[in-house]
Parts: C-alpha cells; sequence; structure tokens
C-alpha cells in the first residue's frame, strides 16, 4: 500500500470521525448571528458529546435489550454508511458495485432501530414520535433513491467510485445541469432525514410537535451520546454528498479542503433556511417531500430521455 492510499484512508476517517459533531455548531452559530444573539460556540457539540460520555445511563425494568442496542447499531449503521462515501478521493474506504443502494440501506437500519427502541420504553410520547418518523420516511426514503438513481444514471455506474468521480474543475451539476434540480430535491431530503426545520425543529420542548426528539426522551449518559454524534455523523453524510454534486472535486488532499468547505456551506444553508422560515404544519410535511420527489423524477427522467 502507497503512501498517497495510506494518507486518503487516514483523510477519510478523520473526516468521518472528527468533523461531524462541528456541523450542529455552525447551524446554531448562523442561526444567533442571524438573530442577533451571541448564541453558543463552535465546538459546543464535543463539549456536549464528552459531557453525555462521563455520565451513566438509567434503564427502566420495562426495556428490554432493544433499548440498549438501539443508539449503538444506529450509530454503526451510519458510521458503516459513511465508509462507503468517497470523502477524501476516488473511492472510499468500502467500494463495491451498488454501494450506492448499500448506502441507503444502512440509513434506513439506523432509524429502523432508533423507531424500534421507541418502541420498547412502552412511553405514548415516544410511541407518537416513533410513528410520525416512520410515516415521514415513507415519503424521504424513496426519494434518496431517486436522487442516487439519478446520480448513478448520469455516470452510467451503480458504485460510489464512479458515481463522485473526481472531475477536476467541473463540478458534476455542470457535467449534467439538471443534476441541480437533483441536488434541490436532496437538500429537501437533508432537512428532511436530520430533523431539521421545517420538517422537525430540534430545539422545541413540545412533545405534541416533536418527531426525532421525542424518540430519545428516555436516553441519556452514553446512549444519547452515541445518538446525537450519529445524527451529526448523517448531517454529514448527507452534506458531503450535495457537496460532490454541486461543487468541483479535484484528486488527492485537495478534495478533502473543497469537502469541508462543501459541507461547512450545506450547514450554513441549513442555519439560514431555520431562520427565515417556520416549521410545516405535520399534514404539510407529505406534501414537501412529495414536492421533492417530483423534482427527482423530473431530474431522473430527463436524463434518461437524453440517453435514448
Amino acid at each position: 500500500m502507497n503512501a498517497a492510499l495510506l494518507l486518503e484512508r487516514a483523510l477519510h476517517l478523520a473526516l468521518l470521525l472528527a468533523l461531524p459533531p462541528l456541523l450542529p455548531g455552525v447551524v446554531n452559530r448562523v442561526k444567533a448571528i442571524v438573530a442577533g444573539r451571541s448564541g453558543p460556540g463552535l465546538l459546543q457539540g464535543y463539549l456536549d458529546l464528552a459531557k453525555l460520555l462521563r455520565k451513566g445511563a438509567v434503564y427502566s425494568r420495562t426495556t428490554t435489550w432493544i433499548f440498549r442496542a438501539g443508539p449503538v447499531v444506529g450509530l454503526a449503521a451510519v458510521l458503516a454508511a459513511g465508509l462507503l462515501l468517497p470523502l477524501a478521493g476516488r473511492t472510499a474506504l468500502l467500494s463495491f458495485p451498488g454501494d450506492v443502494i448499500a448506502f441507503a440501506a444502512l440509513l434506513g437500519l439506523s432509524r429502523f432501530f432508533t423507531v424500534l427502541a421507541a418502541l420498547d420504553t412502552g412511553s405514548a410520547f415516544e410511541g407518537m414520535g416513533a410513528s410520525r418518523e416512520a410515516s415521514f420516511s415513507a415519503f424521504a426514503e424513496p426519494v434518496l433513491f431517486l436522487v442516487l438513481a439519478t446520480l448513478c444514471v448520469a455516470a452510467g455506474a451503480a458504485g460510489f467510485g464512479e458515481v463522485l468521480e473526481p472531475v477536476g474543475t467541473a463540478a458534476a451539476a455542470l457535467r449534467h445541469p439538471v443534476l441541480l434540480v437533483a441536488a434541490a430535491a436532496l437538500f429537501a431530503v437533508l432537512l428532511a432525514e436530520n430533523a431539521r426545520i421545517p420538517v422537525d425543529d430540534p430545539n422545541t420542548h413540545l412533545e405534541l410537535t416533536m418527531i426525532h426528539e421525542v424518540m430519545v426522551l428516555d436516553h441519556g449518559g452514553p446512549d444519547l451520546a452515541f445518538i446525537q454524534y450519529g445524527a451529526a455523523v448523517k448531517l454529514f453524510l448527507f452534506s458531503a454528498l450535495l457537496a460532490h454534486l454541486v461543487l468541483p472535486f479535484p484528486a488527492g488532499p485537495a478534495g478533502a479542503a473543497v469537502l469541508v468547505l462543501g459541507v461547512l456551506g450545506a450547514a450554513v444553508a441549513v442555519g439560514l433556511v431555520e431562520s427565515a422560515m417556520a416549521r410545516l404544519r405535520m399534514g404539510r410535511v407529505p406534501q414537501f417531500l412529495v414536492g421533492a420527489g417530483a423534482l427527482a423524477a423530473l431530474a431522473l427522467a430527463v436524463l434518461l430521455t437524453r440517453g435514448r
């Protein structure tokens, strides 16, 4: 194994493990600046994780092993998905034909165990949040698959190594301008999958309006740290995928620098969206996701039509 490949893999692991907790801090910092407040520091996410890891976990006698496994499996699934997505080079640490499907499946596995853990508590509030999460994911996941299908058709391949291949000074969206439409759909999925406004409000304290937050009310200590870290990794992965669509990615370490700028830009965009609009009514969320799906389907149809 040559030194360049070792450096590429080390950068991949460093970005995947170290950068995600910074993104929620960027989002909150942008929201504070727009609102004219000082707000928390950019490193608050790291401090919160360190504090939670020092605490102990409390488990109800009514819960089973599913409740304890939920945070661990959820975090392991999103980290495994991160191994499939190229971050610092042309290929990821794990690469095989069809890995785009495995990427989406691992994200779905993470959600599945989070929902199971919420249901395992027997709490009416957590069951309500799990029901909402499952319902909205039925709209969000098809949009993600449509976006991934659009990328595969544009690249003529079914692996991230070819789909997100570095293209020097030309972004993927410049090779196929219709991918800008797919990028808009992907940003909508990013907001939905990461419990951000306008789909969910991560800062709400009213159980009747919560989705993700109400599912993790009974978790504490290291378990809650795993959940928060997993959520940050998930936001990072969606932001990285979006950055690959709209930014030029040179090969080598320069590509890693572009990725960092791209994911930070996505976090800033999320903060601006949350500062500019309110949360949608529950009945409007499916319409929002169906609209995103229509955009992704349009992009896919245009590419398929061009290929004939």
